[in-house]
């Protein structure tokens, strides 16, 4: 069993990627549309149900995006006999990356990334100012932080289908077929 974490900063292609993975026949989950996320209130861990639309100013500096440990412990064991990608980004993720065999990190520039927040029609995260804020400020970070922790990092500003290829030639390089 081989278990993938896509990650990367809002906007980079997780969820496009993930549903191209899924047109190839590939397990592939979106850890935001797929239950493995929520919001919590960092403090207290307290689960947000439903979430304020658009965020007020502050709310992301009290509320995080959290992934569901029991969930990807879950995912480990479904998918004990075949690959699975899990597609998302979590504020906590330290607490599930040991469960992972391979992180592959989409990477894309200001540019890109200011054009896909404001032009999806899939997902609202990042065309209110307050996020779009957010992702800017994290974008930078993404290739140094992951790059640091030995994940393989993939330009997601290419065509979709080259950044597809390129995860799956990052875990053929793992697991030597797939």
């Amino acid at each position: 069993m081989t278990l993938v974490w896509v990650t990367g900063n809002s906007g980079a292609g997780k969820s496009t990627v993930c549903g191209m993975l899924r047109a190839r026949g590939y397990v592939a989950l979106d850890a935001d549309e797929d239950g493995f996320s929520r919001w919590i209130e960092r403090v207290t861990g307290e689960v947000v149900m439903d979430p304020p639309y658009p965020v007020p100013e502050g709310w992301l500096d009290r509320y995080g995006w959290a992934i569901v440990r029991e969930r990807v412990e879950t995912l480990v064991e479904e998918s004990r006999f075949r690959i699975a990608f899990l597609c998302g980004s979590a504020e906590n993720e330290a607490e599930v990356r040991e469960l992972f065999d391979l992180v592959v990190c989409l990477v894309i520039d200001e540019e890109t990334l200011r054009h896909r927040l404001a032009t999806r029609t899939t997902n609202a995260f990042g065309q209110h100012p307050e996020e779009l804020a957010a992702a800017l400020k994290w974008n930078p970070r993404m290739r140094a932080i992951y790059g640091n922790r030995g994940a393989t990092i993939i330009d997601a500003s290419q065509p979709v289908t080259e950044v597809v290829d390129s995860v799956i030639e990052a875990v053929q390089k793992l697991t030597g077929a797939i």
